[in-house]
């Protein structure tokens, strides 16, 4: 039975991993998405308050490349370590 739970936690760690990934790139594009749309909507009543909301979309744009090179480096460094595990 044991060898049968291992082989079971060997498949899920890879996809437990995938699934993370998944669910912090699809975040972060929709919230991207949803405040330029938030954007876009403002232009034709304030422009100044559609200027503000740019100026924060560009600064979660900033924030995503770096939660993006953050995801990056811990996906590299779990399959590095799932892999040193199997070997």
């Amino acid at each position: 039975i044991l060898i049968i739970i291992e082989t079971i936690s060997l498949f899920i760690q890879p996809l437990a991993l995938a699934v993370r990934l998944t669910a912090n790139i699809t975040a972060g594009h929709l919230l991207i998405h949803l405040i330029s749309s938030a954007a876009l909507a403002l232009v034709s009543v304030n422009i100044v308050l559609s200027s503000i909301t740019l100026i924060v979309l560009f600064l979660l744009t900033i924030l995503e490349l770096a939660v993006a090179i953050i995801q990056a480096y811990v996906f590299t460094l779990l399959v590095s370590l799932y892999l040193h595990d199997n070997t």
